[in-house]
């Protein structure tokens, strides 16, 4: 496949959500001609100051662009997106490419890039590791599956919105290692947030810990800036729990697939699932509020009850 460049490239972009926003915009100021959807349309209308231009459909943009980029929330809204009646293949380009940048299940990459060859469009699964701040800057991590000379003939894509990219294999191996990631991801923060517990049980001042916390080498880097807005008490979201919910829902489903047990996994999940509508829309790190108030700990800022 021919690389892909500003001057031949004539990018869509499907879903303007938390990651969707920054990566759009990235790329419309990198000099990428772009056009949006969003079945919310005042969201893609927010990239028009920017240089975007706005779909009324999914039709119109696919029929209109050689390159769709989509980042969607759930399985669902990628094959309804994809392969509905008013889809992208319904009217995609012979010979154009997808680049689908959001968290499904493998199988769900690998149907996806069978429907695209059956109309002659090469499908890629991109997915992303980092959050709405490191979107923004264009520091994220990328695992790609799929055909490999079409994920180097993107290359400049990759560039603008990540600081790493990794070719993985084939069709749902991007997929594949998203949820080996989070895995790390969401695990880890359940972990955190039950030391964090365990030192304000014992009568360590909360925002020293925090602190000190922070600085060791046990922390990941995803989740220091995460102990840093705890302290603050700030569980804004920029990964919600709903989202770091589903993905677990994913790898749990995945685990049983393949038959690899994942206890620690299934215990994270079941707290995390615990929480109400509301804090559902909490970021992810919010478990550790979840902890602290089961605990009874957090309130003071000194960890005694």
């Amino acid at each position: 496949m021919k690389p892909i460049t500003q001057e031949n490239a004539r990018l869509g972009f499907v879903g303007i959500g938390y990651m969707g926003r920054p990566i759009a915009r990235r790329l419309l100021e990198a000099g990428f001609r772009l056009t949006a959807y969003d079945r919310d349309h005042s969201k893609a209308e927010e990239l028009i100051p920017f240089g975007g231009t706005v779909a009324q459909s999914v039709s119109e943009l696919s029929s209109s662009c050689n390159v769709v980029l989509s980042c969607l929330p759930s399985d669902e809204a990628v094959l309804d997106i994809y392969r509905g009646p008013d889809g992208v293949f319904t009217s995609a380009r012979g010979g154009s490419l997808v680049i689908d940048l959001s968290t499904v299940y493998p199988e769900t990459s690998q149907e996806l890039s069978r429907l695209g060859l059956g109309r002659g469009v090469e499908v890629l699964d991109v997915t992303m590791s980092g959050s709405t701040p490191i979107a923004e800057s264009g520091l994220l991590t990328l695992f790609g599956g799929g055909d490999k000379e079409c994920f180097d003939s993107a290359e400049s894509i990759f560039r603008v919105i990540a600081k790493k990219y990794f070719y993985l294999g084939p069709s749902g191996s991007g997929a594949t290692m998203k949820l080996v990631v989070n895995t790390l991801l969401g695990i880890g923060m359940q972990a955190i947030a039950e030391a964090v517990t365990l030192g304000e049980k014992a009568g360590l001042d909360r925002n020293r810990l925090l602190d000190v916390l922070s600085q060791t080498s046990v922390v990941a880097p995803a989740h220091v800036g995460k102990l840093e807005r705890a302290k603050n008490r700030d569980y804004t979201p920029q990964f919600p729990i709903r989202l770091m919910n589903k993905d677990f829902g994913l790898i749990l489903e995945l685990a049983s697939t393949v038959g690899a047990r994942m206890p620690a996994a299934g215990a994270a999940f079941e707290i995390n699932a615990r929480q109400s509508d509301e804090g559902a829309e909490q970021d992810f790190s919010a478990v550790i509020l979840q902890m602290e108030k089961r605990a009874h700990v957090g309130s003071n800022g000194n960890g005694r009850t």
